[in-house]
């Protein structure tokens, strides 16, 4: 994920924090001095000399006692957050409809006389960045217009409790599976390493996950799409080997991200003989995002969901013009009509459009409009879509023959049937630890609604980094693990992951020539399995089975 990403996540993370912690002061015209928490007929009153203290110290108020061991760390860790955030930035931020509309959820916890606690809240927030170290839980107290600020305990801990309820939900469903309610064939399907501890009898022929015998090459373009003014770059990555009988394929990058999102599964698909193409969506790439960051534009604009698809079909275009070029390196060896698209996150999201999901707003629009609060953070970003007019959108591109979601955000830009949709084999993949997008909200409910052909492939212990490329994941070292962001498994301690990844796509991608049923062992239970590590369990799936759906359903409808 990019700068802006990290920076929404950061924000929302401070916001559950107010919440769960409960202050509020102010040093601008009127300085808040004094903190009250209430609990029932009890209240509490701590300065704001007090807190400032906890945090060179690392012990509360005595005054606090009666939160528990697990809320006094979370009340100190957020004590000492900061965020690199400027002015403009936020503002702009938590102006927007998602950001009040969260902030009339953490209002309900304020009391104010006034009945002003959104606007109070939001002038906290804003002077608050203007400290010199930057936004943090004391420099918004000490912005808060008002000598006196109460906090409603138990309102506040139900406003936090409900943050990211996708993530808690998706790990209780995890621990739902391998209940002993569950019949064993059922345990089989969805957990093999519990079911089947023996290394499988069977022979696999080789090995996927290591690299092909060809040398990779990097082409890069730089592609104009004069019709929608959008320059698009594009990292082609080929070798001598590449030949017209193997697909295509695309990758799409993550929200705020770049084109080498994938880096490492690109060369290993070039190395086998396999042409790809990863390209930069420029209204939802890194780039963007460090502009909105200064304040220069917005996060995201609303037709982004429209114009990411069509940047893959622009660039399939373009990539048939070049195989009809005389002299260029790649004429001849683009099967542009036999296309295989793989998507990471936003990107995911993506890609299934392309295999002809078909975008579903109308739902997403009223629930877009209240408590967003209860969301994660892969939900927000999709709520940015109810600024589009109309309330549904067919993007599918009929070159695109098969499909792969990455931690894909599915569970409200396609509404109720828009999945059913999808005429392409696909595969979901989805990581049981992943706060960003929640699998049981993301993946595991809208993989059901998909027609088979597909498979769902879980990572247990996966995040939702684990399968980028490391040199996109450095910027993780100490990140703060908070409930809807941080904790993630990256870089080498993830690299059993990626080489799944590996083996998983490069078998998918065979199934489009004629190679295809020397590489069809690599896409079942047996070698999700096989290739299972104790750090990440691996498993696949093509249905999910009606006990365990009956669950899937139990969370879905609470």
């Amino acid at each position: 994920m990019g700068k802006i990403w990290r920076s929404l996540k950061t924000v929302a993370g401070l916001f559950s924090a107010i919440a769960l912690t409960q202050f509020g002061a102010n040093t601008s015209a009127i300085a808040a001095e004094t903190v009250v928490v209430r609990l029932g007929l009890f209240t509490e009153s701590i300065s704001l000399t007090e807190l400032q203290k906890a945090v060179k110290t690392g012990k509360l108020p005595g005054s606090l006692h009666s939160l528990s061991e697990e809320q006094r760390r979370f009340f100190l860790g957020a004590l000492g957050m900061n965020i690199p955030m400027n002015v403009v930035t936020l503002d702009r931020l938590i102006n927007t409809q998602i950001g009040t509309t969260i902030l009339n959820d953490f209002a309900t916890a304020l009391a104010r006389k006034d009945k002003a606690g959104v606007q109070a809240l939001r002038a906290g927030l804003v002077l608050g960045s203007t400290a010199p170290q930057g936004l943090s839980i004391l420099s918004f107290i000490a912005a808060y217009p008002s000598k006196r600020l109460e906090i409603d305990l138990p309102k506040a801990f139900v406003v936090a409790g409900n943050l990211n309820t996708a993530f808690w939900r998706t790990q209780q469903f995890m621990l739902a599976l391998t209940r002993s309610g569950l019949s064993s064939d059922i345990a089989s399907q969805l957990d093999p390493i519990k079911a089947h501890p023996r290394t499988p009898q069977i022979s696999f022929p080789f090995d996927p996950s290591q690299p092909g015998s060809a040398q990779v090459k990097i082409l890069n373009l730089s592609l104009n799409d004069q019709k929608r003014d959008r320059k698009i770059p594009v990292d082609i990555y080929w070798s001598t080997a590449a030949t017209p009988d193997k697909p295509v394929i695309v990758f799409s990058h993550g929200f705020g991200s770049v084109r080498t999102d994938l880096r490492y599964l690109a060369e290993h698909l070039a190395s086998h003989g396999y042409v790809v193409a990863a390209l930069e969506h420029p209204g939802s790439n890194q780039a963007n995002a460090n502009l909105a960051l200064q304040g220069k534009t917005r996060v995201m604009k609303p037709q982004e969901f429209l114009y990411r698809p069509q940047d893959i079909s622009f660039v399939l275009d373009e990539l048939a013009k070049l195989n009809q070029t005389a002299n260029h390196p790649l004429q001849g060896k683009l099967a542009t009509t036999n296309a295989m698209v793989v998507g990471y996150s936003f990107g995911g999201g993506t890609a299934l459009a392309l295999a002809g999901a078909e975008l579903q707003l109308e739902h997403l629009k009223q629930r877009c409009k209240k408590n967003l609060t209860i969301l994660s953070l892969g939900e927000n970003m999709q709520c940015i879509a109810q600024e589009l007019p109309e309330n549904s959108y067919q993007l599918r591109d009929t070159r695109i023959k098969q499909a792969i979601a990455l931690n894909p955000t599915t569970s409200l830009i396609f509404g109720e049937t828009g999945l059913t949709k999808i005429q392409v084999p696909t595969i979901v993949l989805a990581g049981s630890a992943d706060k960003t997008t929640p699998a049981l909200t993301e993946q595991i409910v809208g993989f059901e609604k998909i027609p088979s052909p597909k498979s769902l492939v879980g990572i247990i212990g996966g995040t939702h980094l684990s399968v980028k490329d490391p040199s996109t994941t450095l910027d993780q070292i100490g990140q703060p693990n908070t409930p809807i962001s941080g904790g993630e498994v990256v870089g080498e301690q993830a690299a059993d992951v990626r080489k799944y990844v590996k083996a998983l796509t490069l078998a998918f991608a065979a199934q489009m020539t004629p190679e295809a049923k020397n590489y069809a062992i690599f896409l079942t239970p047996d070698y999700a399995q096989f290739a299972s590590t104790a750090a990440f369990p691996f498993r696949l799936i093509t249905q999910i089975p009606p006990d365990a759906m009956a669950v899937v359903k139990e969370f879905v409808e609470k």
